[in-house]
């Protein structure tokens, strides 16, 4: 069981609110029994509600860094305000008394624990789990309904690019919305995201002469993606396993969502990774409908192991029910790593996590990762951006020799040939950075390491870059929550 502290809790909880709640059901006295079991894994209690009934809650730290949370509330929201007040109680020294483990909770720990000996032994004896059986038939059905989204989707952008965006009105909006809705039904969901990010250039935001530049660009990389998905497609459609493409992003930007049984057979699996979060935002994405928490990771376990993202998807109608990731400030010990298919900065995935305090020798394996020539990383971040497909928005850890102010006070940083590389906020990131610069120690400037964000300015036709992360000699300063 882990060292129950009031920050810990708070850290279970989806989001604020429910903090609050759980920490009210406390200070209300609303639980009416309070029980441990006699060695301390198990937390349950009963707590007042709205009904005649008290609600049953408990935490069962039997696997201690993966708590699981019960209650017989009709909450959606998980962990609940109950199983968190309970928590809280116990941070706050209530008393608990011993009492046996009710015989559901004993039961589904019997259940639980009898899966977990199935899968040790069958690891034990080579045996591994039997592959999902995929329905061909189904599937081809799909890869041809699919075929036939990508046809009205060409439609519609060739009917845009002829008549020109200067002559869209509103009422293209109404057309675009009933095509996002359509290509749901021919399993395009990555392509319904695209399409609708295409209307919020085209009809949202204050400055719409610079959003049309960015708008014919999305334009751009839809017309890739039909290209390419058709191609995609047809050649499947002819390859009798069916197989995915485990090296590109086309199958997620087809809408296929990756399971970690799919990303294993593929070999796409790691075993022990020490990864360190360089950075961490959470922004709201309006065509994706969802807030997203984003976390930029260093993987300390492997040279060269490079800089991944996780992504924690909260769509608008359920965000208030589920967690909100945040900044994470130790090493994160995973037994099994996950890397999603693509270029640089590639997603990855994780189960289970040991957290451990960083030390100075993690951050020095981080410096040893980062790039020294700048002619060398720009030209890596073009190629990627070449792609229409890929990420726009690549991040890179770079050696700086100096971090300083040019005559017409703007911030540089230089590398040790002398190549400089110009600081400046991004409009895709929600916060900005360069402002916080001067408040850098002295010491901090020199010979330090810059986590930095790459975007295509499309207007001026060069490469912007902002700093989101300052690293020097045993300190890691962010410079973005």
């Amino acid at each position: 069981m882990p060292e129950l502290t009031s920050t810990y809790v708070d850290s279970l909880a989806p989001n604020a609110a429910a903090i609050k709640n759980g920490q009210g059901l406390v200070r209300k006295k609303s639980f009416v029994e309070l029980h441990q079991s006699e060695n301390g894994e198990l937390l349950f209690g009963k707590c007042a509600g709205s009904g005649k009934t008290p609600y049953e809650c408990s935490v069962d730290f039997i696997a201690a860094d993966s708590p699981v949370f019960r209650c017989t509330c009709p909450s959606r929201q998980f962990p609940c305000k109950h199983a968190l007040g309970l928590l809280y109680a116990y941070t706050e020294g209530q008393t608990f008394t011993a009492a046996p483990v009710p015989e559901d909770i004993a039961s589904k720990r019997e259940k639980a624990e009898k899966r977990e000996e199935n899968k040790v032994k069958q690891a034990a004896e080579g045996v591994e789990p039997k592959p999902k059986k995929v329905n061909k038939s189904a599937l081809k059905k799909k890869i041809t309904a699919q075929l036939e989204g990508l046809d009205l989707l060409e439609k519609l952008v060739l009917s845009f690019v002829r008549g020109g965006l200067s002559t869209m009105d509103r009422s293209a909006v109404k057309t675009i919305q009933e095509h996002v809705k359509q290509l749901g039904n021919y399993y395009l969901s990555g392509a319904q995201i695209e399409l609708r990010r295409f209307s919020n250039l085209m009809f949202g935001g204050k400055d719409q002469e610079q959003n049309y530049t960015y708008a014919m660009e999305q334009l751009t990389r839809l017309h890739a993606f039909i290209k390419k998905g058709r191609a995609y497609l047809q050649a499947r459609s002819e390859d009798p396993e069916l197989a995915l493409d485990h090296e590109s992003t086309i199958d997620e930007w087809l809408g296929h969502a990756w399971q970690l049984s799919e990303l294993k057979e593929y070999g796409l699996v790691k075993e022990g990774a020490e990864l360190l979060q360089l950075a961490f935002y959470s922004f709201n994405d309006a065509a994706r409908l969802e807030f997203v928490d984003l976390g930029y990771w260093l993987d300390l376990s492997a040279e060269g192991g490079g800089i991944h993202r996780t992504f924690n998807y909260r769509p608008y109608k359920a965000a208030k029910l589920m967690r909100e990731e945040d900044s994470y400030f130790e090493v994160a010990v995973v037994p099994q790593l996950y890397t999603y298919p693509g270029e640089m900065n590639a997603r990855i995935r994780y189960e289970a996590v040991t957290p451990r305090q960083v030390q100075g020798t993690d951050l020095q394996r981080a410096a040893a990762q980062a790039h020294r020539s700048y002619t060398e990383a720009v030209k890596k971040v073009k190629n990627q951006i070449k792609n229409p497909l890929s990420d726009k928005q690549p991040v890179m850890l770079l050696h700086a020799a100096t971090l300083g102010v040019t005559e017409n006070g703007q911030y540089v940083m230089t590398d040790e040939e002398g190549t400089r590389l110009l600081l400046e906020d991004l409009p895709s990131v929600p916060q900005g950075t360069v402002e916080l610069l001067p408040f850098l120690p002295a010491a901090a400037r020199e010979d330090c390491y810059i986590l930095v964000m790459f975007e295509h300015n499309l207007d001026q036709g060069r490469l912007r870059a902002q700093p989101l992360t300052v690293i020097k000699d045993e300190e890691m300063i962010r410079l973005l929550y």
